[in-house]
């Protein structure tokens, strides 16, 4: 009972922000942003200054008061000058990174003010923190680690930024919901036989041809060989490493293609090529993808590495507020 309404209340007040805080990906923070309260420590400060108001008029000591009033002056001005130090900050988000599920991804963010902020702390849902000091008239860059789980367009729902200076006694934050996100590849995971219509694990090493598919030569294995060409049921029965050459185009390797692992769940399937691509990425080869829908063409090199872990990535998923995923 106590768990649904704490949930119910939390929706709620998650519902609120959002509709206070539009999706973008820069925000200038003012009055009207900005939220203050006291910190557990300036809560047992207050509780103090109580307690030294009714200790003084009960003893009517002077002293007392004095002290009380400085005290209570110091918290307000405390008070002020927390509020100024998030007052007039500017933050952006520069860029939305990329990396494999199961890996944090990084947001970078800029952040300027016309005057100095000290201690600003930029953090997420998650837990993740960096505190950064803006000097005045000035900029400067930090990043965020957001965790992923699953591949596909990643999203922070919301940057919390704060500051606690200078006694720490309050928190004034507010938030950024940034509107760019970040693409997750899918997480590596090596095939344990090579793509059907690639590999014939025949047991002769004599040219083997199937149906529909190019032809397919067995070989000894030599160092250097991926290892996703390499006859792993033939190893399994006899100990003989043997590797395939094709020679064609459909079946090459120069294709990674998602329907050559039939049977196998459409998420495991993107992890199996994602490995393959960074395989023969490292081997230096040139290959090409094939998804439903989508053909790159062979190519090598960083860019094209980049551009076929994006398109697994982004495979049937829609960015948030986009039209659909490639």
């Amino acid at each position: 009972m106590f768990s649904t309404t704490r949930s119910k209340i939390r929706k709620r007040w998650r519902s609120w922000i959002n509709r206070r805080i539009p999706l973008d990906d820069q925000r200038q923070f003012d009055r009207r942003s900005i939220y203050i309260l006291p910190t557990s420590a300036g809560m047992v400060f207050g509780l103090l200054l109580v307690v030294m108001l009714l200790t003084g008029i009960n003893y009517q000591n002077s002293l007392i008061y004095l002290l009380t009033f400085l005290l209570g002056a110091l918290f307000v001005a405390a008070m002020h000058q927390t509020h100024n130090n998030l007052s007039g900050l500017e933050l952006a988000l520069l860029k939305a990174g990329e990396g494999f599920a199961g890996e944090p991804i990084v947001f970078r963010f800029a952040l300027q003010s016309a005057h100095e902020a000290t201690s600003i702390d930029l953090g997420n849902e998650a837990g993740s923190v960096v505190t950064l000091s803006v000097p005045a008239h000035d900029r400067i860059e930090g990043a965020l680690e957001v965790p992923s789980r699953e591949r596909g367009f990643l999203l922070p729902e919301r940057v919390r930024v704060e500051t606690r200076f200078p006694f720490g006694l309050l928190v004034a934050w507010s938030w950024l919901r940034p509107a760019t996100p970040a693409l997750v590849y899918p997480r590596p995971v090596m095939p344990p036989r090579a793509p059907e219509g690639s590999v014939e694990a025949g047991d002769s090493d004599a040219v083997s041809v199937s149906q529909g598919q190019d032809q397919v030569e067995l070989r000894p294995w030599r160092e250097g060989d991926l290892s996703a060409r390499v006859d792993w049921k033939r190893y399994s029965r006899n100990g003989e490493m043997a590797v395939a050459d094709w020679q064609g185009e459909q079946g090459s390797p120069q294709w990674l293609d998602f329907d050559g692992f039939p049977g196998v769940d459409h998420e495991l399937r993107l992890s199996y090529l994602a490995a393959l691509v960074l395989d023969r990425d490292q081997a230096g080869e040139s290959w090409g993808l094939r998804l439903p829908g989508l053909t790159i063409e062979p190519d090598q090199g960083a860019n094209h590495r980049r551009q076929c872990l994006r398109a697994l990535g982004a495979w049937q998923r829609t960015p948030p507020g986009g039209e659909g995923g490639l």
